[in-house]
């Protein structure tokens, strides 16, 4: 195999494989937006380790812990279980990251459907 040909299969491999790891957004993202319950202020603090997501929730109703949380490529999902009013609620979110924004869709309890963007922290 030439050197040209070995660098040119080196790059494309390279290519091929960088979309499987996720994007960084590891720190700390701000969103603001409207709910049935009223206006929500959160503050995600995001930890990324391989393409498994952790980290917390905390809005003005409370902090929760995120759980099954993926990030591949530019797509990135997880759970936030919130108590509220003594109830657990499941927040299912789900997202597509674009520099320092992500634009969310989160549906809560199987019930109410919300879009919302989150901004990285500066």
């Amino acid at each position: 195999m030439t050197i040209g040909r070995f660098a040119w299969l080196t790059a494309v491999l390279l290519l091929a494989i960088v979309p499987a790891f996720g994007a960084d957004v590891t720190g700390k993202w701000t969103a603001s937006f409207e709910t049935q319950i009223g206006t929500q202020n959160y503050t995600y603090d995001f930890k990324v380790d391989g393409d498994k997501l952790t980290g917390t929730a905390k809005s003005q109703t409370g902090e929760s812990q995120i759980s099954e949380g993926v990030v591949k490529g530019d797509d990135i999902s997880f759970v936030e279980t919130l108590d509220y009013q003594g109830q657990s609620l499941r927040i299912v979110y789900k997202g597509k990251i674009s520099g320092d924004e992500i634009k969310f869709a989160r549906n809560v309890a199987d019930m109410v459907s919300e879009d919302l963007v989150a901004k990285r922290a500066k």
